[in-house]
């Protein structure tokens, strides 16, 4: 009679974990072997009950005698690795590099290039350089103020040419131009024309300026016809 109490306490204890096991979804595994599933447990993990991905384990778990393969999926929430149909590509939703911005009076410097001299006029271009660490952009014309060798503003009439303006967006270490032009012939009243020493420059759409040498004389009422800046360091 005692063993048969025993063998009875068995088969309860069984049951029950079986029941036990049909009802939670669980998975079980020994020391050392990879999890597997009895066969009473449905081949899909219980509804609601998510199963976690650890890192280094595979995707399903191994076949083993008699045993049925229980396929793992990711936790709600959780991008898939890959890169097939449905599955998010690893580096989604990383930030795009940001667009340009206009080019500051501070992240640029300036210089008058090489002159084209020719029959009383001159032509020159008026460069400006991105000297910061990130692309910049440039639209429309320069403000210009000619000053003597005296340090006194000289009378500097900018004319802008009808040339419709474009963006110029410059690399670190970019350049571009605007032409200048001006008159070294007297005109009207003019008997002699004033000699500047330096430019002061006012970048488009800003107020810092720039200071560069500029010895030039300037006839025509302190004339100088500009254009708009453009891509390049030369004429």
């Amino acid at each position: 009679m005692t063993i048969s109490v025993a063998v009875a306490s068995l088969a309860f204890v069984a049951a029950c974990g079986a029941a036990d096991a049909r009802t939670a979804g669980a998975v079980s595994a020994g020391a050392g072997t990879p999890a597997a599933v009895s066969a009473d447990v449905p081949a899909a993990a219980s509804a609601g009950v998510p199963t976690a991905v650890s890192a280094g384990v595979p995707a399903t778990v191994p076949d083993l005698p008699g045993k049925a393969t229980v396929p793992v999926t990711s936790p709600p929430g959780t991008a898939a690795l890959g890169t097939g149909p449905g599955t998010a590509a690893l580096g989604a939703g990383a930030a795009a590099p940001a667009a340009p911005k206009r080019c500051r009076t501070d992240a640029l410097s300036a210089r008058i290039g090489t002159a084209d001299a020719g029959a009383g006029q001159r032509y020159a271009p008026l460069v400006l350089t991105n000297t910061g660490s990130r692309p910049c952009w440039v639209y429309g014309f320069t403000g210009l103020i000619m000053i003597d060798g005296n340090g006194d503003a000289l009378r500097t009439r900018t004319r802008r040419e009808s040339v419709q303006p474009r963006r110029v967006t410059l690399r670190p270490g970019a350049g571009a131009h605007a032409r200048l032009h001006w008159t070294v012939v007297p005109t009207g009243k003019e008997t002699t024309c004033p000699r500047s020493a330096r430019l002061m420059i006012i970048p488009p759409d800003e107020v810092a300026h720039l200071e560069i040498p500029f010895d030039a004389m300037v006839c025509g009422d302190g004339r100088i016809d500009v254009r708009p800046m453009e891509p390049g360091t030369r004429l």
